[in-house]
């Protein structure tokens, strides 16, 4: 009784009050977290399979380091597909998604058959776009059968697509044409009992470039955000160069009884606000797994310095909560509208879709 009774007491606490306490809780425990020492911090074992293409940080204190190398041995190294050219001139405008599509479960055909169709974007059609996906499933020889005997793994969670199979998120964008990055957090199975793993993967119509994948500190799994970038041509003079950063934090903590996981995920924001640019166009999305929405303490540290969109649709995300979110910094005079899908299109989180209105250059 008496742990029910704080549990209540801590959700109906005044924000700023939580807020506070939840972010010293997190502060004590952050490790790096700061721009000036993730030079000097080795990338994960595992990076050694790496694409060179692909850069590393690591945020986590050094004490956690050998039990991220541990979840990082059963994965298979990032993967991308270099399918488009760079536009040569102006289009429409820019979607950018952000959508967990569930260990694979998400049916990506039909959700990049209605964004470009215009009926996930108030019937405008596009031609450009990104998807921000987390829980994005790979399966195949790239993951490695055997990881040693210290090997982690999440789940064997296998959860059917609306036909009974699975997106795998890179094959994927290799059939529909589209750029890709993907970046494996965690084994989806133990070894030999499966050759999946998933983790976050950015899909997009135009070339990815300068990607990181930033290693988060260490909660219940291992989780790895991608930054990347895309240009977005004016018409004249210089593409604008967008940064992309595509997360997902921890959700609930056994050692930090459940609901006080906000500590958990405010750690992990906190490292990762860091890190992203002080300066240029920024979108940062994903699922928070913010229990408190926009009052929760990982989405208020990842608001420092962007904003939601000009309009939002605010309707829930994954049941009764809005874990998912898309903030912004963007030029002068560009617009952004956030609108929720109806369908979750097989996955147990509903798509986020932003459109935003690019100002040209004039000619």
């Amino acid at each position: 009784m008496e742990i029910q009774a704080a549990l209540q007491r801590y959700a109906t606490m005044d924000p700023n009050m939580r807020y506070a306490i939840v972010l010293a809780a997190a502060l004590a425990t952050v490790g790096v977290g700061s721009p000036a020492l993730i030079s000097t911090v080795p990338p994960p074992t595992c990076a050694a399979r790496v694409d060179t293409r692909v850069h590393w940080m690591r945020l986590a204190p050094e004490r956690e380091w050998s039990s991220l190398d541990r979840w990082c041995a059963g994965v298979g190294p990032p993967a991308r597909n270099d399918a488009q050219p760079p536009l040569e001139g102006p289009t429409g405008p820019i979607a950018i998604a952000s959508w967990n599509d569930h260990v694979g479960a998400g049916d990506i055909d039909a959700f990049v058959a209605d964004l470009k169709a215009g009926r996930l974007t108030g019937g405008r059609p596009i031609s450009t776009f990104v998807v921000l996906m987390q829980e994005a499933y790979r399966g195949g020889p790239a993951v490695p059968e055997h990881g040693g005997a210290a090997l982690r793994w999440a789940s064997s969670e296998r959860p059917p697509g609306p036909q009974g199979a699975r997106d795998d998120a890179v094959a994927t964008a290799r059939r529909l044409g589209l750029n890709a990055v993907y970046v494996p957090s965690m084994r989806n199975g133990a070894p030999g009992a499966t050759d999946e793993d998933r983790g976050n993967a950015i899909l997009s119509t135009l070339p990815i470039g300068d990607v990181t994948a930033v290693e988060l500190p260490l909660e219940r799994q291992r989780r790895v955000a991608i930054e990347a970038t895309i240009a977005l041509p004016t018409g004249t003079g210089d593409p604008v160069r967008l940064r992309l950063v595509n997360t997902h934090f921890t959700n609930m903590v056994m050692h930090h009884l459940w609901v006080f996981s906000e500590s958990g995920r405010a750690r992990q924001a906190h490292a990762l606000e860091a890190v992203v640019p002080r300066d240029g166009a920024l979108v940062i999305g994903g699922d928070f797994n913010a229990w408190f929405g926009s009052l929760d303490a990982a989405y208020r540290e990842l608001a420092k310095g962007v904003r939601p969109a000009d309009a939002e649709d605010g309707r829930p995300t994954f049941g009764p909560l809005r874990l998912d979110h898309l903030l912004f910094r963007l030029p002068d005079g560009w617009r952004t509208t956030v609108r929720r899908a109806d369908s979750r299109y097989g996955s147990d989180h509903y798509p986020l879709v932003a459109l935003i209105d690019v100002v040209r250059s004039p000619a």
